[in-house]
């Protein structure tokens, strides 16, 4: 009798463990970013990454200060015949319209990147509204094109910032191969972060005033091509419907 009560109380446990490992794991279906359970809270979650067969990949430049070396990122990127998703910033877009202008004209696509780049967890949703529909204002007005991207800038977001940008038909995109670039290192150090960390279905972040960005950027892209990936934008890389997210942020086809 012993036994069996012990047995019994072996497998409530397994059970209590596989509800826990479900609920950690759940996420839901649509364009709005997974609901994921931990302890006693509820938290959503961007698209970190893409689970993909294929050897594709986005790589993205976030614009918020400088212009100097855009053009040389798109002359780059129409050598290598690569495209590319662009985060701007719409104090960015006003200051350097034509260098938007450019980016859409060459075919890579915009996303929102705020309007003033604040920290997204310390505003209001009032606020959060504000920079979001402004800044897509003023990159509709200046390029032509309406984004449906969305990155937080500092990569700080929380639920109402998600639910949000599910009402304004924006996809928040994070990232999960990270360049430093912004830390000034050399062109070296940064081929080395991303080609060591790429995997199918990564996005890769990148901005577009690093100080060697221009001397990374082709070795990056030449040393994707080696390897065999197509290098594109989010937006060809995500799906759009038919999709769950997990609690790491990795987008799933169903």
């Amino acid at each position: 009798m012993k036994f069996v009560i012990i047995k019994k109380r072996v497998i409530k446990i397994a059970l209590a463990l596989i509800i826990v490992a479900v609920l950690l794991a759940i996420s839901f279906e649509g364009k709005d970013s997974a609901s994921v359970f931990f302890g006693l809270t509820t938290r959503k979650v961007p698209i970190y990454s893409v689970d993909t067969e294929e050897k594709k990949v986005a790589i993205t430049f976030d614009s918020a200060w400088g212009a100097d070396k855009t053009q040389g990122i798109l002359d780059t990127l129409e050598k290598f015949d690569a495209k590319a998703t662009f985060f701007l910033v719409g104090f960015w877009v006003e200051d350097y319209p034509e260098m938007a202008k450019a980016i859409a004209d060459s075919g890579n696509e915009i996303g929102t990147h705020s309007n003033t780049h604040p920290d997204f967890t310390t505003l209001s949703r009032a606020q959060m509204q504000q920079e979001l529909v402004t800044s897509m204002d003023i990159i509709r007005s200046t390029c032509g094109v309406t984004p449906t991207l969305f990155r937080a800038p500092y990569g700080a977001y929380n639920n109402t910032m998600i639910d949000l940008c599910g009402e304004l038909n924006l996809v928040p995109i994070q990232w999960d191969v990270d360049s430093l670039d912004w830390q000034g290192k050399e062109a070296s150090e940064i081929v080395a972060r991303i080609t060591s960390k790429v995997g199918n279905g990564s996005i890769i972040l990148n901005h577009n005033n690093a100080d060697h960005v221009l001397d990374a950027l082709p070795l990056v892209l030449d040393s994707l091509k080696m390897q065999g990936y197509t290098i594109t934008t989010v937006s060809d890389l995500i799906y759009h419907d038919n999709y769950t997210i997990d609690h790491l942020g990795i987008q799933h086809k169903n």
